[in-house]
């Protein structure tokens, strides 16, 4: 068993400590590459490393395996890569998840780079904790630290390759993933409107000049649905006379019909039609829109809105308004199209209210009833 120094230029090995390679006389450099050589009963396995920390204790991981007599060298190892493996997965992916577009990005940007050319079995739980201190300290696009819930998105997404893998019989070994602790997260951010602020929105909204931004925001404001859902939504979705909508495809659910209020209804009515479209909430010449960072910032600029508040915000003001004056958890879940009820918890507390005078009232429910008193006997003097 040894550790050598690897020349990244004719790919020669040599003994730690080397400075120059003896067979293309190229000086070894800082950001040297290990392997790690182990044989046993004639067989030969190697494994690289990027620094010798990791490739002293992939040595001493073989020592203990071949002490434990755990260690089989004529074992065949899995030997497909991570991109090996992605490549035949990504069409399933595509077929079978919605948001898969935000999973091929991740791939690509995160995991290819650290992880692609790796065969699944050499990746570790100490190389994959490697490139999680790495995201750490590195920095996005923008200049900002990746947001804990990034980092745990490549970890769910790495956890999910392994176990696919070995669910097709592509990977036989453990999952690494297991036995890495992922970020603890706490972005459960429930936004409202004071009193004072949704005036001054409403305000604006009735002089501001772009009446599709308006109607955006307002049907928002009325329905609570979501951003991806407003995009979505065309005139074959509305019925007028029934008063409801139906929502295709919304977030992780089957479709969906939902009632409209009339105040709802009015802002359908007199959305702008300047093109013959089946967007509601149309964009740039007609076409679907896609985006509505800018309208929504010089909006709630104007109105004095607080800087963190997001246009998603709106969602969770028309689900705290409506549990806050009496509704129940239940109906808000299916207004807000919840998958389950975890998600519409996070308005329990709102409901004080509504507990408080449940308990109020069983105060004067259970309290000691005075006995009835019969007039006739009473006056017969019984």
């Amino acid at each position: 068993m040894a550790i050598n120094i690897r020349c990244k230029k004719c790919k020669t090995e040599m003994k730690i400590g080397t400075k120059k390679c003896p067979k293309c006389d190229t000086l070894v450099p800082k950001n040297k590459t290990y392997k790690i050589i182990v044989r046993m009963n004639g067989k030969r396995i190697t494994r690289t490393a990027n620094n010798l920390e990791l490739a002293r204790e992939i040595e001493a991981k073989f020592k203990e395996d071949i002490a434990r007599g755990e260690f089989d060298i004529h074992k065949k190892k899995d030997s497909i890569t991570l991109n090996e493996f992605w490549n035949k997965y990504l069409p399933w992916l595509m077929e079978n998840k919605k948001s898969w577009q935000a999973d091929v990005f991740y791939y690509n940007k995160h995991l290819k780079p650290a992880f692609g050319n790796k065969p699944l079995a050499t990746i570790s739980p100490f190389t994959i904790e490697s490139f999680v201190v790495k995201m750490k300290k590195a920095k996005s696009n923008r200049k900002k630290p990746y947001a804990p819930a990034t980092i745990k998105h490549q970890l769910v997404l790495l956890t999910r390759l392994y176990n696919v893998a070995e669910n097709w019989g592509m990977y036989s070994g453990d999952n690494p993933c297991r036995k890495v602790k992922k970020p603890k997260l706490n972005n459960q951010v429930t936004e409202f409107l004071s009193g004072d602020e949704l005036n001054s929105l409403l305000n604006v909204l009735e002089k501001w000049d772009d009446k599709m931004s308006t109607s955006f925001i307002l049907f928002s404001l009325y329905t609570g649905i979501r951003r991806g859902e407003l995009f979505k939504l065309t005139w074959n979705d509305i019925d007028f006379e029934r008063q409801f909508m139906v929502l295709k495809d919304p977030k992780g659910i089957a479709d969906q019909t939902l009632p409209l209020s009339g105040k709802a209804v009015n802002v359908l009515k007199n959305v702008p039609k300047e093109y013959d479209t089946q967007w509601i909430f149309y964009g740039k010449n007609g076409q679907q829109r896609t985006d509505f960072k800018g309208p929504w910032l010089r909006i709630k600029k104007k109105a004095g809105l607080p800087k963190h508040f997001r246009f998603h915000g709106i969602r969770h003001h028309f689900a705290s308004s409506l549990v806050s004056h009496g509704a129940d958890l239940y109906t808000v879940q299916k207004l807000l199209c919840h998958k389950d009820a975890a998600m519409t918890m996070r308005y329990a507390h709102l409901a004080d209210k509504t507990l408080r005078d449940a308990v109020n009232l069983s105060d004067q429910l259970q309290q000691k009833k005075e006995p009835i008193i019969n007039l006739k006997e009473h006056k017969n003097g019984k």
